[in-house]
């Protein structure tokens, strides 16, 4: 599984969704079903769905162990709006066996840094992002803490998620606040 960005000293890559991923999507899913339910809703045969919905305003990533070529996450840049706003919410699902090895901090770096990027470095020009978070979910509030979101608020009540309406923590960070990744 190849991968188009990555960095010297990473253990992972990062790229967009592609048609032959169904299968290593539906397994990375399978195992990891209860780790991921436990926050945000695990569709294995949901990857019609993700690679439809690729477009101006969803783009996904997958994070890609180097080692092995396995799945170690994938990471959503949603709702992206251009013009004067400039922003993206980004949510994100760690896989089995690499959950709570860090891959997802690289990963998440290397989205992050891509969604700032200009368009001439293939980036999404973005200005802001947003991460929200359920607030019992603490290695995802340390994952964002981690590259540098600052804590913005508490939203009660924010997604339905598994059935109920669940309440998040929001992250934010600006371009101005990414040190990038050189």
């Amino acid at each position: 599984m190849t991968t188009a960005y990555t960095r010297p000293g990473y253990r992972v890559g990062i790229r967009p969704v592609r048609d032959e991923d169904a299968a290593a999507y539906r397994a990375a899913v399978l195992r990891s079903m209860e780790h991921i339910t436990a926050w945000n809703p695990a569709r294995p045969d949901g990857f019609p769905e993700i690679l439809a919905a690729q477009g101006a305003t969803m783009r996904t990533f997958f994070v890609v162990d180097l080692a092995d070529g396995g799945l170690a996450g994938k990471i959503n840049v949603a709702n992206i709006v251009r013009g004067g706003f400039r922003n993206a919410t980004i949510g994100y699902d760690a896989y089995l066996p690499y959950a709570g090895t860090g891959r997802m901090s690289e990963g998440l770096a290397l989205v992050v840094n891509r969604c700032f990027a200009p368009a001439s470095r293939g980036g999404l020009e973005l200005h802001r992002l947003e991460v929200n978070v359920q607030p019992g979910n603490e290695r995802s509030i340390a994952l964002a803490k981690r590259l540098g979101f600052r804590h913005e608020g508490f939203s009660p009540r924010m997604i339905h998620i598994n059935g109920a309406w669940r309440d998040h923590e929001r992250f934010a960070m600006t371009a101005e606040e990414w040190p990038g990744l050189g």
